[in-house]
């Protein structure tokens, strides 16, 4: 499973991380475009994003019919259901907070003292679609990471009897890892991120409130960026395309 998602990720986030210290650029100068253009014809650059999008969430799919049976449903233990919609909405917007407004100030950092790369995290052009594709890509990167590792990694692992800790670190390390290609800062903030996410997962076995953290962040960033860049384009750094 992981080889089909975000254990690949890794891999070809570590080989880019390579490539980004083996450049004569110093890091913190290189950039990394996140939500690119995929055509240069509007029509398909808007069909390659969406076929994109819609391929990266089939290991999700894949995932919840390998974790549900009739005679166990897995997917509402592991709190994939609506039974507490406005709890899980409160707790997952309060997450968002605590991981968002600590995460910029680790890039910000990370960036400073040349262990980060520029993160280009909006690279789509000004399309009559953009907003929506990038709402899209928030949504996915929410339900593909968090149901993944929370929800199948932790279950897996827990049948093969790791302990709570164990599995906590692995998992933390294997989301740090998928983000190297934006360099060690990532690596850090997500590696915390990821800590705290699976410890309090352990505590409360449900994933909603972990998805919408996510998807929060991620629009925040995506649909932000280019505000950020104009409003503090001293902080920020105009990212080159």
């Amino acid at each position: 499973m992981l080889s089909l998602s975000l254990g690949q990720y890794a891999v070809y986030a570590i080989v880019k991380l390579w490539y980004y210290l083996t450049a004569p650029t110093k890091l913190s100068a290189q950039t990394a475009h996140i939500n690119t253009d995929l055509s240069d014809r509007d029509p398909f650059n808007l069909i390659y994003n969406l076929l994109a999008l819609v391929f990266d969430v089939a290991p999700v799919l894949l995932v919840c019919f390998l974790l549900w049976s009739s005679a166990a449903p897995h997917l509402s233990r592991l709190g994939i259901d609506g039974r507490r919609p406005f709890d899980d909405a409160w707790r997952g917007v309060v997450l968002a907070l605590v991981i968002g407004i600590p995460g910029i100030g680790i890039y910000l950092a990370a960036k400073a003292l040349n262990v980060n790369v520029t993160v280009d995290a909006a690279a789509l052009g000004a399309h009559w679609w953009t907003v929506p594709v990038l709402l899209l890509s928030a949504l996915r990167a929410g339900l593909q990471e968090e149901i993944i590792i929370l929800g199948y990694l932790f279950e897996r692992l827990d049948r093969l009897g790791w302990g709570r800790w164990r599995i906590i670190v692995a998992a933390a390390i294997l989301r740090g890892s998928y983000h190297l290609y934006q360099g060690f800062g990532a690596f850090l903030g997500n590696f915390l991120m990821g800590m705290l996410f699976g410890f309090l997962y352990t505590r409360t076995k449900r994933v909603l409130p972990f998805v919408i953290a996510h998807v929060v962040i991620d629009a925040a960033i995506f649909v932000g960026y280019g505000w950020a860049i104009a409003t503090f384009p001293g902080l920020f750094g105009a990212a080159s395309k």
